[in-house]
């Protein structure tokens, strides 16, 4: 009985610090119907790798704008805790991203209860023997402490969240390729060093209601590499297998309307530009898996479907991640040969339609006495079986035609764009001397327009031209960029014109189509005289354009253009977009 005293005595006193660290989350403690602060991340970082310091470990790998740290975990079996230990031993690595969108936050708490019933092998048994898991519980970490209740009035709990955008108003999942804010530079960082086969980006998808509560997307499915597509399909299919067995009503495309509130309408199935993660990670000839829990589905019910599309990831690349690794790597090769082809900038569905049945509730759609628009009306009360359209037959869009062997960018314009590409990994080359004259490609426009908002800090511009053969002398300090690479797709999606998330359509390159210098009307009229006298052919075809063109004839300033554009003094560098293609390598 003493003994008994003295043991309890003696346990008693033992520091909190000795014991074992609770891994519990405020959503847990709460029956999911709240989330907790960043600092739970930072704690739950911490005592994950206290409880298990041989499987996980605990990085800071960025900090936000406002000072705050951007946590991962590494978790593994395999002892390959560094991103140099995984690579040497071509250990396949998955990323786990929550809270993009920090008000949709069904990643973080999912992630951690996963990553708990993994490590204690009650979930995918045996899977981190096979695998490195990067979990990273917060994108967003600045958006998720702008923290209060109705940041996302049209989804069912947690009872107050974060933002979806980060401290400088930035939406990350447009900023993949672009990479201008801060959080996605930290990203790209992490990804460059552990080149993670699956990326797995866990969201919550806004749009009506009915009974279907998970979409899975997964890219390469439809685009990039043809051969590494069966890869995505695989991991795609098993996913929506294993969720369906524990009663998910999934679906393979997002579940948004073909027409705004008309579930009549039906779905178009497509490919996200690679400023979306799913649309980006197939271009570095890797999987992304795009998760959207729907919204109005209630918080526990979201976080569990979550927690089981993250274990069933990781059960998937525990069986195939060593198959899907050898398809990558194959798919690196075959891009650093696309040199001289044609490839797709973009997707779309085509009009091919198929009818589904989809679980919806029964709808009214009647005008609405507040905003006089036609609205749609649901009775959850009362499950009804859609059938509606669906056009998931997906084909290549606007094209183009790498160039044989890459592209350069002038010495002027080096400094920013080399920024670029290390965010990105790709790699390129400075020249270290001058050459006075190489036949390159060139691409003036014919037509610039500005978009007439700002987009993500930008003023996108699209431009019409086309690329033609001239010399030019290129100068020292220019980069080359080669298209023998395994980014190749990456690198001509940045360079093309035509690419939706190209450097020249987010608006890095506009004051290359800026007039600066101009001729004065005054001195335009002499200088034409002189032209004309001097040049009876041009003469004769000033009087021509007069006589044929009544608008032209009407407009003076088209008149005296005629002749700047003619001169010596006209800016031969406007509109010009400052890249080149070349097929040799300088």
């Amino acid at each position: 009985m003493i003994r008994s005293a003295l043991l309890l005595a003696l346990l008693s006193a033992v520091p909190l610090s000795h014991a074992a660290p609770d891994l519990s989350t405020v959503a847990e403690r709460s029956q999911f119907q709240k989330t907790g602060r960043y600092d739970e991340v930072i704690a739950l970082c911490s005592a994950f790798q206290k409880a298990y310091p041989k499987q996980v470990k605990c990085i800071e790998f960025g900090r936000t704008p406002e000072g705050r740290p951007m946590q991962a975990l590494v978790v593994t079996r395999t002892g390959a805790m560094t991103a140099q230990a995984a690579a040497a031993r071509a250990i396949p690595v998955v990323l786990v991203q929550g809270g993009i969108h920090a008000g949709e936050i069904d990643g973080k708490d999912a992630g951690f209860l996963a990553l708990r019933e993994v490590l204690e092998n009650r979930a995918a048994p045996g899977a981190l023997d096979k695998q490195v898991l990067l979990f990273v519980p917060v994108f967003n970490v600045d958006g998720h402490e702008r923290f209060k209740q109705w940041n996302r009035p049209n989804q069912r709990g947690p009872v107050e969240m974060g933002w979806r955008t980060t401290g400088q108003n930035f939406n990350l999942n447009r900023d993949y390729a672009k990479a201008d804010s801060i959080e996605m530079q930290a990203m790209l960082a992490l990804v460059n060093a552990w080149d993670p086969l699956v990326y797995v980006d866990l969201h919550v998808t806004d749009g009506a209601k009915f009974e279907h509560d998970i979409s899975i997307q997964v890219e390469p499915v439809h685009s990039a590499d043809a051969e590494f597509r069966k890869a995505g399909l695989a991991l795609r299919s098993g996913v929506l297998a294993d969720i369906a067995k524990l009663g998910s009503l999934p679906q393979p495309f997002y579940m948004s309307f073909a027409e705004d509130d008309n579930p009549a309408s039906g779905f178009a199935d497509g490919v996200s530009d690679p400023r979306f993660s799913t649309g980006y990670f197939a271009l570095r000839n890797r999987i992304c898996m795009l998760v959207e829990t729907h919204s109005w589905k209630d918080y526990p019910t979201r976080v569990r479907i979550t927690r089981n599309s993250v274990v069933s990831v990781l059960d998937q690349v525990a069986q195939h991640g060593k198959a899907w690794q050898t398809v990558a790597r194959e798919a690196d090769a075959r891009a650093a040969r696309l040199g001289g082809t044609e490839l797709p900038l973009t997707y779309k569905a085509t009009d091919k339609v198929r009818m589904i049945d989809f679980r919806g509730y029964a709808y009214t759609r009647t005008p609405s006495d507040v905003s006089g628009a036609l609205m749609t009306r649901y009775d959850e009360t009362k499950p009804q079986i859609w059938t509606v359209p669906l056009r998931d037959e997906i084909l290549p869009d606007v094209m183009a035609t790498a160039p044989k062997a890459g592209y350069i960018v002038p010495a002027a314009h080096a400094a920013m764009v080399a920024r670029k590409l290390g965010q990105h990994g790709i790699s390129y080359r400075t020249l270290g001397a001058a050459q006075p004259t190489a036949d390159v490609e060139t691409f003036r426009a014919e037509k610039v327009t500005y978009a007439p908002a700002s987009l993500e800090s930008h003023q996108r511009v699209t431009l019409q031209g086309a690329w033609k053969t001239e010399p030019r002398a290129l100068e020292k300090g220019a980069l080359f960029v080669p298209v023998a690479q395994a980014k190749a797709r990456l690198v001509i999606a940045l360079f093309e014109p035509a690419g939706p998330d190209s450097l020249v359509q987010w608006g890095m390159f506009n004051t290359a189509f800026e007039r600066k210098e101009y001729m004065e009307d005054y001195v335009a009229e002499d200088v034409a005289r002189e032209m004309m006298a001097a040049d009876p052919a041009l003469a004769a075809a000033f009087k021509a354009k007069v006589d044929g063109d009544p608008a032209f004839a009407k407009n003076p300033h088209a008149r005296l253009e005629f002749f700047a554009r003619r001169h010596a003094s006209y800016d031969e560098r406007l509109n010009l977009y400052p890249v080149l293609r070349t097929a040799l390598a300088p």
